[in-house]
């Protein structure tokens, strides 16, 4: 499966979840997680969309490092049951 279905699948269960998910683009920074994603009760994480079995390159790596260090969530996501268990945990935040 490519990482554009997977996407697609996180898009569309986020939105029947109840939350917003937004593509994350910083024109000049490299390795940015694809995904901002906030659920009621300020409930927020980033999240990296990747085909199934890849990894995160080391500039993404680095990237996610970053913003984990200021306490923000940052979740690789590589197949559709795992798209379903980070937005069932996400939701569950937020209860």
């Amino acid at each position: 499966m490519k990482e554009k279905k997977i996407e697609a699948y996180f898009c569309k269960r986020v939105r029947e979840a109840g939350g917003l998910t937004r593509k994350f683009v910083s024109p000049g920074v490299r390795g940015v997680p694809d995904r901002i994603v906030g659920f009621p009760k300020g409930v927020f994480a980033f999240v990296e969309l990747k085909a199934p079995g890849e990894k995160p390159r080391p500039d993404q790596q680095r990237e996610h490092n970053r913003w984990e260090k200021l306490g923000f969530r940052v979740y690789v996501v590589d197949s559709k049951a795992a798209v379903d268990v980070v937005i069932d945990y996400l939701v569950f935040l937020g209860e």
